[in-house]
């Protein structure tokens, strides 16, 4: 998805953030250090950006509104800022923390999701690309069932994974 938004809206860089603790959802299955490490492994051969953990900091708000104001802040405002999301995410957009706010912080682009077909409003971006069947929640489920995520994540994740013992069923 990154390297598909990069080339075709044309982009400097990627920034990656890594999801801290959202107040409109389950915190994430692994802790924060092995979540910013994966993301680390999986984009050593990968499109150029960088990580930035804002959001796994405990003071984070965990709402997208205050990290776009704070990238604001930073990057002044002849910055453009594009918010790229998948299909999924999109749907969900209208019941995000002010989500007017946010569409007027950053240009929304969005990339098809498979079972996810929502026009796209005016003024949203599109990425065009095959549609990856592939979900994190489907990969920590394989893990906890014990099968292969060979293909599904770069080989130094999978083994990231195995060796910290992450997404396993309790016993």
């Amino acid at each position: 998805m990154a390297r598909a938004a990069l080339e075709q809206l044309d982009l400097e860089r990627i920034l990656w953030m890594p999801t801290g603790k959202p107040r409109y959802r389950d915190a994430p299955v692994a802790p924060p250090e092995h979540r910013f490490a994966m993301l680390r492994l999986a984009l050593e051969s990968e499109a150029p950006g960088e990580i930035d953990p804002r959001e796994l900091s405990p003071t984070a708000s965990g709402y997208t509104v205050d990290t776009l104001h704070e990238l604001r802040l930073e990057l002044g405002r002849e910055t453009t800022l594009v918010l790229v999301l998948g299909a999924d995410q999109y749907e969900k957009l209208g019941a995000w923390h002010r989500p007017d706010e946010v569409k007027r912080l950053a240009k929304i682009a969005v990339v098809r999701r498979p079972g996810f077909e929502k026009k796209v409003d005016r003024g949203a971006l599109r990425v065009e690309m095959e549609p990856m069947a592939v979900s994190g929640s489907e990969i920590r489920a394989r893990v906890a069932r014990g099968e292969s995520i060979d293909g599904m994540v770069p080989a130094p994740v999978a083994s990231y994974i195995a060796e910290h013992g992450l997404y396993r069923a309790p016993h």
